[in-house]
């Protein structure tokens, strides 16, 4: 399905221009029970596995209003696309929205699948036929016994993780890890560097983002980290533009040649808008504003911790051009803290 018009009036003129991006989730089901996952404003995998009777909100959008909303999105000026969950290829909706992405330029648009690496191996046929730019594995562990601490005694199989990680290398254009710093996996920090650099792909360290759903552990800081990046970076960059935190990239030697490990920084500030200058959240918020996130659910949201701000989209799934309009108005809106 192409999208639906390369001269589609712009939305969102500075979320566009500071690089903000589309997260598509298309489930909030996963196969573990992260302590720390908020879900992005859904219920979280490990309130549902401790009580079946808190469920997420039910399915509303099929695979063809999903392409049909990022088409019209990345025609309009929309330059990052990401598939989230849950962990997404447990979605029934996975396999026919990334098969059904259209050939494109990486300088028009990017799309990356977020993923927890469990079914990597199973997947990896399909998915590298597809036009998927970019596979992030989450990497919080290094060890069965991380995984069932982190996820709260849920099951993990790193040695199938990482069995997917390297066959995906070579495969898929980009392969990137991410890891969010915690106690749980501090002692494993290093390794997973070191993996990294083995490999030849890039790594993003996050601190963790407070929410009402993971005050379960201290936050660790990385400064420690980003010091220890220092002492074997061949040089450091600091981001400070763009939405979302500012970060401090890394280039370091890896077995492939120079990579860039990138640490998620809340100390160097956030992007927020209108919205957020009279936010209830605003104490706890250190992200700012750097996403829409679109759920198979059918609700689009410029805020990741104000479900109340989502905007209903199923009215639009057969009028391109009335999505684009209403997605339009609701930014705008945002932005100006008129919502």
């Amino acid at each position: 399905m192409p999208p639906t018009t390369a001269s589609a009036p712009p939305i969102g003129g500075d979320f566009v221009r500071r690089g903000g991006q589309l997260r598509v989730s298309l489930t909030p089901r996963c196969q573990l029970g992260c302590w720390f996952c908020h879900n992005e404003g859904e219920i979280p995998p490990r309130i549902t596995h401790h009580d079946r009777a808190i469920q997420p909100r039910r399915r509303a959008l099929n695979a063809n209003d999903l392409l049909s909303a990022i088409n019209a999105m990345t025609a309009a000026g929309i330059r990052r696309v990401f598939f989230t969950g849950g962990e997404p290829l447990l979605s029934p909706l996975a396999r026919p929205i990334l098969q059904g992405l259209p050939a494109h330029d990486r300088s028009d648009y990017t799309t990356t699948l977020i993923t927890n690496g469990l079914t990597l191996t199973k997947d990896l046929n399909w998915l590298a036929a597809t036009a998927l730019d970019r596979i992030k594995v989450s990497l919080h562990y290094f060890s069965d016994a991380s995984i069932a601490a982190i996820a709260e005694g849920k099951p993990g199989d790193i040695a199938k993780i990482k069995a997917g990680i390297e066959a995906a290398v070579g495969v898929i254009p980009i392969v990137e890890l991410n890891l969010l710093l915690q106690e749980q996996n501090a002692h494993e920090v290093r390794d997973i560097i070191a993996y990294a650099r083995e490999l030849g792909t890039g790594l993003q360290i996050i601190e963790l983002v407070d929410t009402d759903h993971n005050q379960l552990s201290a936050k660790v800081p990385s400064a420690d980290i980003s010091a220890y990046l220092r002492s074997i970076a061949t040089s450091e960059n600091v981001v400070t533009s763009g939405t979302g935190q500012g970060r401090r990239v890394f280039a370091i030697p890896g077995r492939r040649g120079e990579m860039s490990i990138e640490v998620i920084d809340a100390a160097l500030g956030r992007h927020h808008v209108g919205q957020c200058a009279t936010c209830p959240k605003r104490a706890q918020c250190i992200e700012g504003f750097w996403a829409l996130r679109l759920d198979s659910a059918g609700a689009l949201s410029p805020c990741l911790l104000r479900p109340d701000l989502r905007l209903d989209v199923t009215p639009y799934t057969d009028d391109p051009a009335a999505l684009l309009a209403a997605v339009s108005a609701h930014l705008d809106a945002f932005t100006e803290g008129t919502l």
